[in-house]
């Protein structure tokens, strides 16, 4: 927690709160010193006489100081930064789960703040060290995040969302300690963050930028393919996945899936062909709201009718509520259609459904049942508050998070809906299709950019070929997985293996088996490396068999 205060202030501990991590070159040795002690310490443990659940304890920790080693190796702190996270965004997000009761933590929090210039002149630091060894993300990339850097440099401080804690602040502070907070608000806005993020766009917009590769892959960059091999795998968390196969795997879902989309379509007696189809979708009124408080009230909509079935699902529902949430302004333009951020321990928020309304025309209602049963229930709200309230288990588990788990957690949730009942047209059967179409699309496309030499026009036309996606949707899927390689493999690889997982269970249980069971051993854990996912489900089957 000392050495990552934004994750100190998530697990509700605030002595942090005052400032940002260190990423200069004597913290990164610091940290892999560390880190290299820690791993072989859990090593040198003799676990045979664990109980299962420290088994878990055990490996969950290797697997995670493993990965967190390799990432040091590899020096990955060149490029601190995709289209979707990174060091930039955590400033954006530098108020997140902090408490605000006391003129202590609004003092904290300014002190964070001008923190921002340090912060970001150390990552800057890094990247001019990328420069200097080829190791940088490719034009397109800094040319989409310079817009969302700009759009920071406000001559009234009052506007940048990080003031916002401060248009309301506790009643319980007298109205002089809240005048001399709102004032210190403005000057650390005003003469720290504002400049710094003038220093930073300075900096992309013209050596960065100058610098920045033409190429699209990560194989492509020195040492790339080791590069590639360990993205993919700490996204997909299988050892010995490789891009060729991985290729392939998404080939075929592509045509699977093409087929139940074509079936669709012929259900609705429309004439036309596929493009026809999604042109039709892209471009009718009917799909799409009038205002951003008809996106989120339909998104609520939907929320609702799946809270109703959960309890037929699962067995353990979390307490933690969760609310929806227009994406922040600052970040709508260049964000994807929706997301889900977590509530802090121990915090004031529940977890937050963000519905990106920004361009309308952009944000299908069809899409929305999808969205919602990914990014809020039954997938990352209900799976991470399970998380949370984890009882028995070691602190660092209540927040792990294992992108193969969580998203394909969240693809398996939008199929789930058809079981719960949500899909109530075609058109919205079509579009989880196209959802699911959109995650197969990314095993080609991310492979195809990061291994095999594929363009951004090729990779943005495969995309909106076998997908109804608005056309600003696929620019910055696309986008985003040439940021950030292997990510976009961790979504319809974690659900292949998640329903692999439930039918083996199915076929071992037979009228035993239980769904509501079934999902609770699936998440009762919290997050695991899909390989620890299989074998706690081998586990289950074991328990329930030798019950019966």
């Amino acid at each position: 927690m000392r050495e990552f205060p934004l994750e100190a202030t998530q697990n509700g501990i605030s002595e942090f709160n005052n400032r940002f991590r260190g990423v200069g070159p004597d913290d990164r040795a610091r940290r892999l010193a560390e880190e290299e002690s820690f791993l072989r310490r859990a090593r040198d443990i003799d676990s045979s006489l664990f109980t299962a659940n420290d088994r878990v304890n055990i490996e969950l920790i290797e697997w995670v100081l493993e990965d967190s080693v390799r990432a040091y190796e590899l020096d990955l702190a060149r490029i601190p930064f995709n289209t979707f996270s990174g060091f930039y965004m955590d400033v954006l997000g530098a108020s997140n789960g902090v408490p605000m009761s006391t003129v202590e933590d609004y003092e904290d929090y300014i002190d964070r703040l001008h923190d921002v210039p340090r912060f970001f002149a150390e990552n800057i630091k890094n990247m001019r060290e990328g420069i200097s060894t080829g190791f940088t993300l490719p034009k397109i990339v800094v040319e989409g995040v310079l817009p969302t850097i700009e759009a920071q440099l406000y001559d009234d401080p009052t506007e940048s969302g990080l003031y916002a804690p401060f248009e309301n602040i506790n009643a319980s502070i007298s109205h002089a300690d809240q005048a001399t907070l709102r004032l210190a608000a403005k000057e650390a806005i005003r003469n720290a963050v504002i400049p710094a993020f003038g220093s930073l766009a300075d900096f992309l917009r013209d050596d960065y930028m100058q610098a920045a590769t033409t190429t699209l892959g990560a194989e492509q960059l020195p040492d790339g393919q080791e590069y590639y091999a360990y993205q993919i795998r700490s996204f997909v968390t299988l050892v010995g996945a490789t891009s060729g196969e991985i290729h392939e795997i998404g080939l075929a879902e592509v045509e699977r899936i093409k087929s139940e989309m074509g079936a669709v379509i012929e259900s609705l007696e429309f004439s036309g062909s596929f493009d026809d189809f999604t042109h039709f979708l892209r471009t009718d009124a009917q799909f799409y709201a009038d205002s951003a408080e008809q996106l989120l009230k339909e998104a609520a909509h939907v929320a609702k009718r799946i809270d109703y079935r959960m309890p037929a699902f699962f067995g353990t529902l979390p307490r933690q509520s969760y609310g929806i949430v227009p994406v922040p302004d600052e970040l709508a333009p260049n964000y994807t259609t929706g997301a889900y951020v977590g509530a802090p321990i121990g915090g004031s928020r529940g977890g937050a459904y963000w519905v990106n309304t920004f361009a309308l025309d952009q944000r299908p209602l069809y899409e929305l049942p999808s969205l919602t049963l990914h990014e809020a229930v039954p997938g990352h709200h209900h799976q991470s508050a399970i998380a949370q309230e984890l009882q028995n288990v070691p602190a660092f588990r209540r927040n792990l998070y294992f992108s193969a788990f969580g998203e394909g957690w969240g693809l398996y949730a939008e199929k789930l809906g058809i079981e719960m009942g949500i899909y109530q047209s075609p058109y919205e059967h079509f579009g989880r299709l196209s959802y699911e179409m959109w995650r197969a699309c990314r095993l080609v496309i991310d492979t195809g950019l990061h291994s095999q030499g594929w363009n951004r026009a090729q990779a943005i036309n495969y995309l909106a070929d076998n997908t109804s996606l608005s056309a600003a949707n696929v620019r910055a899927e696309v986008d985003r997985y040439i940021s950030w390689p292997g990510q976009a493999l961790a979504y319809k690889l974690g659900e292949l293996k998640i329903w692999a997982l439930r039918r083996k269970t199915e076929r071992a249980l037979g009228e035993n088996f239980d769904i509501r069971l079934f999902h609770d051993a699936l998440l009762g854990n919290g997050a695991l490396p899909l390989q620890m996912l299989e074998s706690q489900i081998d586990r289950y089957i074991e328990t329930t068999l030798g019950q019966r």
